[in-house]
């Protein structure tokens, strides 16, 4: 068996990126998942790479991309005497005047589950329970067969999501079509690619002529989409091709989408630092709206506060990067995070300041 992580292979990938690059101009690649964009800054492959060939990260972080909006709902919910539960990355994404984590401290209850089903049974010993469900197709399928099951068991249960769900390819389709970055191609996301195969990617990669490859994450999954990117900008190509085989398979996982398919349905909705993505969310099919805490509770208009200072907008379109922003290292960081790209450990920004000696 291959070693995907001898040094030789990982040599002989760099050395033909480089004779590649003598055949391109310019070329901006972006990716969309916060493990791409750790294998990136821990091992130092920008280092190693041409002038010419940038890598840029894009909105990779379903907790980044969670709205202001959402996160001071979930607060006000816990203001009104509702348990929220949330994963662990939430509790402390700063909303426009408070965190999760500084409503708990002021007495509303705000508790951390490991996923749904800890909320679930929380509901069955309190009233009133929330479960905020963020993610990518990752995650999507455990909060619908929860839903799933609490219906079949057909059982009065004071248990509601807000529900944050995002999908990928939409946001992919909106950089390359409204985006102020000129983008020559993308490293597709692997963890999102197993749930939903390779199939999303066909139409974006056609429509606008741009490469997509699907890599793992390990150092030399990345240089080998670089390399697969850039032969195809070489011979004027564009097609969706699949390095990460290994755990990617054509049509995805068929009992995820099943599961996706029967609970949920696109919907436009707004990504943070974007305005609204065609198809961009998951909403609730008519049958489990019953469980959408927007449906049974009113919520005041929320207006979004977003900090001066902060551009974790242009960082989550791919116009900047963290280093450019004033406040990075410096007013914000992992114990005072100004905006949600600090935050969790799949955030760029929180990255960036982990391997900043690195980057």
């Amino acid at each position: 068996m291959i070693n995907i992580n001898d040094k030789q292979i990982i040599k002989k990938a760099i050395e033909t990126i480089n004779k590649l690059s003598q055949k391109v101009d310019d070329v901006k690649i972006m990716h969309v998942c916060g493990s791409h964009e750790h294998t990136i800054c821990k091992y130092g492959i920008r280092e190693v790479l041409p002038e010419n060939i940038t890598v840029i990260p894009g909105p990779g972080c379903p907790v980044c991309v969670t709205t202001q909006k959402e996160i001071d709902t979930a607060i006000y919910l816990a203001e009104n005497n509702y348990t929220i539960t949330t994963l662990g990355d939430m509790y402390r994404v700063p909303g426009s005047e408070k965190s999760l984590m500084e409503a708990q401290s002021e007495g509303c209850d705000v508790r951390i589950v490991y996923s749904i089903s800890d909320a679930v049974k929380i509901a069955k010993e309190d009233n009133k329970v929330v479960f905020v469900a963020i993610g990518f197709e990752t995650t999507a399928p455990t909060t619908g067969a929860e839903l799933i099951s609490l219906k079949n068991k057909n059982k009065d249960i004071n248990f509601y999501i807000l529900n944050c769900h995002r999908q990928t390819p939409p946001v992919m389709e909106f950089l390359l079509n409204e985006g102020n970055v000129n983008l020559d191609g993308f490293i597709c996301p692997g963890h999102v690619s197993t749930i939903t195969g390779l199939k999303p990617y066909y139409e974006p990669c056609k429509k606008y002529n741009a490469p997509m490859v699907v890599a793992g994450f390990e150092p030399i999954d990345v240089l080998m989409a670089i390399i697969m990117i850039l032969k195809q900008i070489i011979n004027r190509e564009a097609k969706v091709e699949n390095e990460y085989k290994r755990a990617v398979r054509e049509e995805g996982n068929v009992i995820a989408q099943k599961i996706m398919n029967e609970v949920f349905e696109p919907i436009d909705i707004p990504w943070r630092g974007f305005p609204v993505i065609k198809n961009g969310g998951l909403g609730l099919k008519e049958k489990y709206k019953k469980f959408d805490i927007l449906e049974v509770e009113e919520v005041p208009p929320i207006k979004e506060k977003i900090p001066k200072g902060c551009i974790c907008d242009k960082i989550l379109r791919g116009e900047k990067f963290p280093t450019d922003c004033p406040l990075f290292g410096t007013v914000c960081t992992p114990l005072n995070p100004v905006g949600s790209c600090m935050v969790s450990d799949e955030g760029t920004c929180r990255i960036f300041y982990k391997y900043r000696k690195l980057v």
